[in-house]
């Protein structure tokens, strides 16, 4: 199977489709415990990335195959330049560290989780963050973790994509219980306990969708893609 720009381009494009169905859940359950505006922010920026993969289709390709990191720069410098709050420069950083390691035309499962290490890296650097203080970076962490164990264990792009997927949703659904310590929702103290971290469900969307890619393969729906 190769993961190649084509597949990064289609796990953008289906980031864009997930952020804009759960937008409302997101802005919810930022509502809860943050400033109320994650889901309306991911789902501006995701357009924009998406308006910005569009043009690009419709310019002349540019010389050399693209790589995995060019789609990836463009996510990352798109988000930045869009999104307010927090989640811009948090998932832009994520997309930035992500693309440096990845300028590769595929990429195998030792790249994956370099890639997911890299944006893990990119969060808990930009968010001072770090495991246990429920933020997105519980997700993260989760998911890198259970992309190295499929991937050493000799495991397909599509068995490390999985690991990272399913892990994140867990990962997700256990910060409900979960006290704050980082970011607005700390404010809350134990009144944060009960509700479920919006960053953490966002980048579970994310990583659902970087497998959901890989399942569904080129599409005509999509520029680039081949036939």
């Amino acid at each position: 199977m190769a993961l190649d720009a084509d597949w990064a381009e289609r796990w953008v494009r289906r980031t864009a489709d997930a952020i804009a169905e759960a937008k409302d859940e997101l802005t919810e359950l930022d509502r809860q415990i943050g400033d109320g505006d994650h889901g309306e922010n991911l789902d501006r920026g995701f357009k924009a990335v998406v308006a910005r993969l569009d043009d690009a289709a419709a310019e002349p390709a540019p010389a050399g195959e693209r790589t995995v990191g060019d789609v990836l720069k463009l996510v990352a410098t798109t988000l930045m330049s869009t999104v307010g709050g927090a989640a811009g420069p948090l998932y832009g950083t994520a997309y930035l560290r992500a693309a440096k390691v990845s300028g590769r035309v595929e990429i195998d499962p030792p790249a994956i989780v370099a890639v997911l290490e890299a944006a893990l890296e990119g969060v808990s650097s930009r968010g001072k963050a770090t495991v246990g203080e429920k933020t997105m970076v519980d997700a993260w962490h989760a998911a890198v973790d259970a992309a190295e164990a499929a991937a050493n264990d000799g495991g397909s792009e599509l068995d490390v994509l999985r690991a990272a997927a399913e892990t994140a949703d867990k990962a997700a659904t256990a910060t409900i219980p979960m006290i704050a310590t980082k970011g607005r929702a700390s404010y809350l103290g134990e009144r944060s306990a009960g509700h479920e971290d919006p960053g953490a469900r966002s980048t579970a969307l994310v990583l659902g969708a970087a497998l959901a890619a890989a399942l569904s393969g080129p599409s005509s729906a999509d520029p680039r893609s081949a036939a």
